[in-house]
This record gives structure tokens, C-alpha cells and sequence, in this order.
């Protein structure tokens, strides 16, 4: 199969294109970066420099494809981000529907089937949306927290000795590696399912008061706190740490919406299937790793 990837050579990209090339596809990954070319071309890959935000761009980059791996970056810009982030959805949309694709698989994320109270996530509500118009064959593939973005707390355990945000330590949280991202993405890419569908994949589901115990036996601080914030401590931790301001305002909306559980709801009370082989103890290794 000639399948298209987007997200460039990211935590996602690397190893989903890796597998595909391995199972003898041909691949072509976009990144707007010219200086990733190299890379990857090492991996036996095509390249295909542009920006996803284009339309003309990835129509002729889709053009002769079979399938395409629809990822949208997760910080458009540092301000109007969930409008830049929903006009990149609209140019893949034009794109697949001018080269005529038959499969995708978008990632998403838990919380999409809510179009507001989810910080980013709303970004990707919006683009399931327009793709539920499209007549190809598509799999909106919800993934769940990324255990990855809990090595942005690294700093505050070394100079406070907590974790912490805005919800508390006894709710439940889908969490996914990017490497199960991959590995669900291959397998729905060479599905030929029909229709609309929506798969999790999810990894992992704990809680905070798993994570600070299981992250502080990996690093040696087997005492290590989870500390909840309120809203207005949490998004001015984040603005005094150089995080732009509207993004702040979403990961705090974000948080919100994981302390009240309706960014967890649909997966929890409704799919609550847990697919990826990486658990939380496998991750603490990675963790420990960085730290």
C-alpha cells in the first residue's frame, strides 16, 4: 500500500512509519520541517516538506495515495489555537476529498465528542466533525492521555519535590504511549472497514496516586505527593513558567475537565477497553530515564 503519514518523524511518526516500511509499504511522511529530509529518507521513506495547514500541498502529496495517517500538531500557534488547529483539519479534509482517499485514520483524542470544556481537545471535536461529511472510509482514533507529558513535571519534582495539577489524586485517567498510538494506527491503516468508526487506545488507567507512587519508586522519592491546584494556581504556574497564555488557559480547561471525569466519561462508561501493551511500571522506566 502507498500510505501517507503526518507528524513527521514525532513520537508517533517514527515508529509508525518503521513498522510500515518494515511490512514492505510505501511510505511518504510530511513535515514541515526541511532539515527532517534526511531522516527521513533513512528510515525508507519519501519526504514530503510543506505545511499541513495547506491544502494544495497535501492534495498533491495524497494524490495515487491508498490510505493517510491525519495528525494535526497540538499547538497551532500560540494564540488562536483551536481555530488553527480546526483550519488544518478543513485543508486535510479538502485534500482527501480532491485526491480521492478511501481510508484515513485521524488521531484524536478521549474528550472529542465534547465541543466545548476540553481545552486542545475541542480542536479535534471540530475536525472529527468535518470529516464525518467526508464519503471515505474513516477510523477517529481517541487516544488517551500521554504518559509523555508527565516528564514536563520533571522540573517542578526537582525544585518542589511534588506532582501536581489541576485534579485530584483518586480520579481515573486513560493514559496511552505513543508507541500503542502507533501500533493502533498501523492496524486500522490497512483495515478495509467502511464508514465512520471510533477506536481507543488507551494504555493504561490510573490514577494520580499512581502515578506519584509508582514515578517516585522510579526515581528514589518513594514519598513523592501529588498536589491538586486550583484552577487560578495551576494556569499562573504555567504562565510564570513561559507557557503563552491562551495555550495555559486550555490545559487549565483541560484539567478541569479531567477533575470533573467528562474528558474520560465516554471512554469509562461506554468502550473502557484497554488495548496497549505499555503500563504505567513499563513507562516509570522511561521516566526514571529523563530524570
Amino acid at each position: 500500500m502507498k500510505i501517507i503519514i503526518s507528524g513527521s518523524l514525532g513520537n508517533i511518526g517514527k515508529p509508525l512509519t518503521a513498522q510500515l516500511i518494515k511490512s514492505g509499504h510505501d511510505v511518504t511522511v510530511i513535515s514541515s520541517n526541511a532539515d527532517r529530509k534526511t531522516a527521513i529518507e533513512e528510515l525508507g521513506s519519501k519526504a514530503a516538506i510543506g505545511s499541513v495547514s495547506d491544502a494544495d500541498f497535501l492534495t498533491a502529496t495524497f494524490t495515487g495515495a491508498d490510505a493517510v495517517f491525519a495528525m494535526t500538531p497540538p499547538n497551532m500557534g500560540g494564540i488562536n489555537i483551536i481555530k488553527n488547529t480546526t483550519d488544518a483539519g478543513a485543508a486535510f479534509a479538502k485534500a482527501i476529498q480532491k485526491a480521492n482517499i478511501k481510508r484515513v485514520v485521524m488521531l484524536s483524542s478521549i474528550g472529542a465528542d465534547l465541543p466545548t470544556g476540553n481545552g486542545p481537545i475541542a480542536g479535534l471535536y471540530n475536525i472529527e466533525k468535518i470529516y464525518e461529511k467526508l464519503d471515505t472510509s474513516i477510523t477517529f482514533l481517541r487516544a488517551g492521555y500521554f504518559y509523555i507529558n508527565f516528564l514536563n513535571d520533571i522540573p517542578m519534582i526537582k525544585g518542589a519535590g511534588i506532582m501536581g495539577a489541576n485534579f485530584p489524586s483518586a480520579n481515573r485517567i486513560p493514559l496511552v504511549h505513543p508507541e500503542d498510538i502507533a501500533w493502533a494506527a498501523a492496524e486500522e491503516l490497512l483495515k478495509s472497514s467502511e464508514g465512520k468508526n471510533v477506536r481507543y487506545i488507551i494504555s493504561d488507567v490510573r490514577t494520580p496516586a499512581d502515578l506519584v507512587k509508582t514515578f517516585g519508586s522510579a526515581i528514589g522519592k518513594p514519598e513523592l505527593p501529588w498536589v491538586e491546584f486550583t484552577d487560578e494556581q495551576y494556569l499562573g504556574g504555567m504562565t510564570q513558567a513561559g507557557v503563552p497564555e491562551e495555550m495555559a488557559g486550555l490545559y487549565t480547561e483541560m484539567g478541569s475537565g479531567l477533575r470533573n471525569e467528562t474528558i474520560a466519561a465516554d471512554f469509562l462508561n461506554n468502550d473502557g477497553k484497554v488495548e496497549g501493551k505499555i503500563k504505567l511500571e513499563d513507562f516509570a522506566k522511561e521516566f526514571a530515564s529523563k530524570f
